[in-house]
């Protein structure tokens, strides 16, 4: 089981992890929506897409784009299809 844990909270847990470039990338379903709020960021990847950002927020601390989704992935990136990846300041368990 996998969890993402930010500020003591669990943002997201899942035996369904997908490694792409060295990022663990959960189902968006396993996600605490409730920790997360949407941001404005996007950036581009040459192979993967256009990436989407979420604020992830607990008990007053947030960590702004610290979540990260491909909407709509390029083909050959179905890896990261439906699901979230995260930056450093969450912390992945395994």
């Amino acid at each position: 089981m996998a969890r993402a844990i930010f500020n003591g909270a669990v943002i997201a847990e899942s035996d369904d992890i997908e490694i792409v470039e060295g990022n663990s990338y959960f189902p968006i379903d396993s996600l605490d929506r409730s920790r997360l709020s949407d941001s404005s960021r996007r950036t581009s990847c040459p192979w993967k897409g256009v990436a989407s950002y979420w604020n992830v927020e607990v008990d007053g601390k947030r960590a702004d784009n610290a979540a990260w989704y491909y909407p709509t992935p390029k083909h050959g990136a179905e890896a990261v299809a439906d699901r979230v990846a995260f930056y450093g300041v969450v912390t992945i368990e395994n």
